[in-house]
């Protein structure tokens, strides 16, 4: 095991991270090659993953450019194997990569509504199914697997988010995908995480630019996307693999986990309920409830 050296942490370990040109991606794809790791820097724009796989190279780690098409499960099977021709091995998925289509609900589209769904679950969906395929056959052939599935989550899908319902929507999914992934998965040798980040990235400048400007002073900058990335590493290391079903919330130097949804004390009448007996039910579970985190915006 690679200890506590965070240089080796990754060493001999492959990774795909999907929307690795720029932005939290980026930053993952460039810790993760200074940890040792084999990177594929996956993204659909060519010019930004490249400029990725050259940083990589260029600080004298092994990275691959991979532009397959998240949204396609064929083209995302025969990325994951050609990973693992290249690196012999894969040992990591992040899904990281997405897009918005902010606008209110009253206002929202069709096509806005299907794109971001499309991304953001299908995308999860896409490489996970073909590198999972592959760990159970590894595992039925009598190997040992240590693998990783880092799915992205987000506040917006953990409370709403005003002016986000499909966001908040896909990204509720995911939490509840990764729950469903480690639940079934850990027989395999697999863990599923997720991550609820907050950092500046171009899906977040719109909104949030002033809010998330680097400071002036030089002072600690704490959107800045390489924040995220030492928790990420970890996750994707061998050490994590006591650490599965959880969703991380990130920002700056702040780690916290999304304690999710709960069930309060019932209220039980151990008969059928009448319509007009629900309203003093309801008044009494409200009582005793833990408010839940406000929704953004």
């Amino acid at each position: 095991m690679a200890g506590n050296n965070p240089n080796t942490l990754m060493q001999g370990r492959t990774v795909i991270i999907t929307g690795a040109g720029g932005g939290l991606g980026r930053g993952y794809a460039l810790a993760f090659g200074l940890a040792g790791a084999n990177v594929v820097v996956n993204d659909i724009n060519h010019e930004a993953a490249q400029n990725t796989v050259d940083e990589i190279v260029g600080a004298g780690g092994a990275a691959l450019l991979n532009t397959a098409d998240i949204t396609d499960y064929a083209d995302a099977g025969r990325a994951v194997a050609a990973v693992i021709s290249h690196f012999g091995d894969l040992h990591v998925v992040v899904n990281n990569a997405g897009v918005l289509r902010d606008r209110m609900f009253v206002s929202m589209t069709e096509s806005e509504w299907d794109q971001v769904i499309n991304v953001h679950l299908k995308g999860h969906f896409c490489f996970s199914s073909h590198a999972v395929q592959y760990w159970r056959e590894q595992v039925k052939n009598g190997a040992a697997v240590s693998a990783r599935i880092i799915n992205t989550s987000s506040g917006a899908g953990l409370n709403g988010s005003v002016g986000q319902s499909n966001y908040a929507a896909a990204k509720a999914g995911i939490a509840a995908l990764t729950l469903n992934q480690a639940a079934e998965l850990g027989r395999y040798g697999i863990t599923a995480n997720a991550l609820a980040p907050s950092a500046r990235t171009a899906m977040t400048e719109k909104i949030f630019g002033d809010q998330m400007k680097a400071p002036e002073d030089g002072g600690f900058d704490r959107f800045d996307p390489a924040n995220v990335a030492p928790l990420v590493v970890w996750l994707g290391s061998a050490e994590s693999s006591h650490i599965t079903g959880r969703v991380f919330e990130v920002e700056g130097g702040r780690i916290s986990i999304a304690d999710g949804w709960r069930s309060t004390e019932p209220v039980d009448k151990g008969a059928r309920w009448q319509a007009d007996e629900i309203s003093d039910a309801v008044t009494e579970l409200l009582s005793r409830e833990i408010a839940a985190q406000k929704v953004y915006g």
